[in-house]
């Protein structure tokens, strides 16, 4: 809008003292629509890209502007000058969205690599870690280690029921005492006050998988009073799937606060086709007024460790305590038992949808199913003999497996659901001898590739919903998620007709393509299709943070 020449009643001073108003006023007026003087020749943006083709993360349907930067904010929308920005991009009418905000990620190791390259490139700008139980048990330390080792992408944390367990109880199969209850509390309520968004569950890992159900609600309880949510992977995602899916809903409803379930699916082959009952139970939730949502990866198979295929009670204690377990023959064949016992459970004939990811003690072993190892090792592939070599494989330190447990179509029907969030469930990943689950590398570009072009499954608007505004809505991010100004420029730039990931199963170690520039804060940290040595990301607390200052 066009300034106005100021006015000046003259007539309240004498001539020469008028006179010399009205040209302090005109000069003001010169000054600010013509930035004369000293600032003449200083731009008003430190960044403008034009001609984009702008989805601000609402949903809506994508517009055209230029968006300028200035000091890490959304300084302007419209059409800009460029004479107006010390930096211009022409975008070649590309996608301008929010930078992608990943709400399920394991980086408790990320100040080891500092680019989270694998995520940078598939336009992930923040990332929250803490997930599925475990965490760091001193937020403050963790967040306030970016000072001093800076980051390319925004972080955020939960704090986790597991870690906080193990540090008051160890890894004990049995209930709390009052004493130990309190000194979670204590943990979780200082977690929530250093920045923690929220309190995560592991009930399939040890130590979290010991624990009931009023346990849970109690620490819940306390991340409620501090504005945070509650974040599980739940007790069952395969046959028992509908009860822990109760469970969470009854945690998040008897605590008085949102639930978000992490990594939504059906890993249970008699079960494939049954995700419009189980998002039937979320949908009930939300109608009785509790806020829930889940989070997916687009994939058919999931990630997670060796361990968690052999009975929990035999865990208990940790690696040790199980291996003098496991050498009491009887106990071993009670383990054999109840692991076959699961298998026929879960709709599988034997163990060749799992498959190692990481095997430390014999990485040849990486990338070959559980069936073809036992094959090598023993000569034979029989269940019994599998899981035998599953034993084997636990007593030498574990692996990281990948399981292929899931049904397509209900893959595809959870993500068509507005309360899914798209989330990879990845930690930072660096070109190893490991064969890790592909959605480190290409999650979000499968879906804008995949599932939006190829398939339009859902449209381009919503995916990036599901990738921005949502996630930012549900962890209380609240000046990012969506192009508007005054929010925080964390932006990425695509061509929707090319973005595709290109990571496989087979070739997990490679970035996708169609994605140019990633800024952080007004940061460029991906140029051209390029890295840069920028590394501009902050750390994003929860309100406690806010409520403890």
């Amino acid at each position: 809008m066009d300034r106005k020449l100021p006015s000046v009643n003259t007539s309240l001073f004498p001539k020469s003292a008028a006179l010399a108003l009205v040209a302090l006023a005109l000069g003001s007026f010169l000054a600010g629509r013509f930035h004369v003087g000293a600032q003449a020749n200083l731009p008003a943006y430190d960044l403008v890209i034009t001609n984009t083709r702008v989805v601000d993360g609402s949903g809506n349907p994508w517009f055209r502007a230029d968006v300028a930067i200035k000091n890490g904010r959304i300084a302007r929308i419209g059409r800009i000058p460029s004479t107006e920005a010390a930096q211009t991009i022409d975008a070649h009418n590309q996608i301008l969205a929010p930078g992608f905000i990943d709400v399920h990620t394991h980086v408790e190791s990320i100040y080891s690599l500092p680019a989270a390259e694998n995520f940078i490139r598939m336009g992930v700008t923040s990332l929250v870690t803490g997930n599925c139980g475990t965490s760091t048990t001193n937020v403050a330390e963790f967040l306030e280690r970016m000072k001093e080792k800076p980051i390319a992408v925004n972080l955020a944390t939960l704090i986790a029921h597991g870690s906080v367990r193990r540090k008051v109880m160890g890894q004990g199969d049995r209930a709390p005492t009052p004493e130990e209850s309190k000194q979670m509390e204590a943990l979780v309520e200082q977690g929530m006050k250093d920045g923690a968004v929220g309190l995560s569950t592991g009930l399939i890992y040890v130590p979290g998988t010991y624990a009931k159900t009023d346990e849970i609600v109690a620490l819940a309880k306390v991340v409620a009073q501090y504005g945070g949510l509650y974040a599980t992977h739940m007790r069952n995602e395969g046959d028992k799937v509908a009860d822990a899916i109760r469970e969470s809903i009854q945690i998040g409803e008897q605590a008085g606060l949102p639930v978000e379930i992490s990594h939504f699916k059906i890993s249970n082959k008699k079960l494939w086709g049954q995700s419009p009952m189980t998002l039937g139970l979320v949908r009930d939730a939300r109608a009785r007024g509790l806020m829930v949502t889940v989070d997916q990866y687009a994939y058919t198979a999931s990630s997670t460790s060796l361990d968690s295929r052999l009975p929990s009670w035999l865990r208990a204690g940790g690696l040790d305590e199980a291996k003098k377990r496991l050498a009491d023959k009887p106990t071993r064949d009670r383990v054999v038992k109840e692991m076959k016992d699961s298998l026929k459970r879960s709709g599988f004939k034997d163990f060749d949808y799992a498959v190692v990811a990481s095997y430390d003690p014999d990485t040849s072993f990486n990338g070959k199913t559980i069936a073809a190892i036992t094959k090598q090792v023993h000569g034979k592939s029989d269940v019994t003999s599998q899981i035998e070599q599953i034993i084997e494989m636990y007593e030498g330190g574990g692996a990281g497996m990948i399981y292929h447990g899931m049904g397509e179509d209900d893959v595809k029907r959870i993500m068509q659901e507005p309360f899914t969030m798209i989330a990879s469930d990845s930690g930072v990943r660096q070109n190893d001898e490991s064969v890790p689950h592909p959605r480190g590398y290409g999650n979000n570009a499968r879906v804008l590739g995949h599932y939006v072009r190829e398939l339009k499954l859902i449209s381009l608007e919503d995916a990036i919903r599901k990738m921005t505004s949502l996630p930012a809505q549900t962890f209380g991010f609240r000046d990012r998620g969506m192009i508007r100004e005054g929010f925080a420029a964390d932006i990425v730039l695509f061509d929707e007709n090319t973005i595709i990931d290109q990571a496989t199963f087979d070739k997990p170690h490679q970035f996708p393509l169609g994605i140019s520039y990633v800024i952080v804060n007004g940061g460029l940290v991906l140029a051209n299709g390029q890295m840069t040595n920028s590394r501009p990301g902050v750390a994003l607390r929860g309100p406690g943070y806010l409520f403890a200052s």
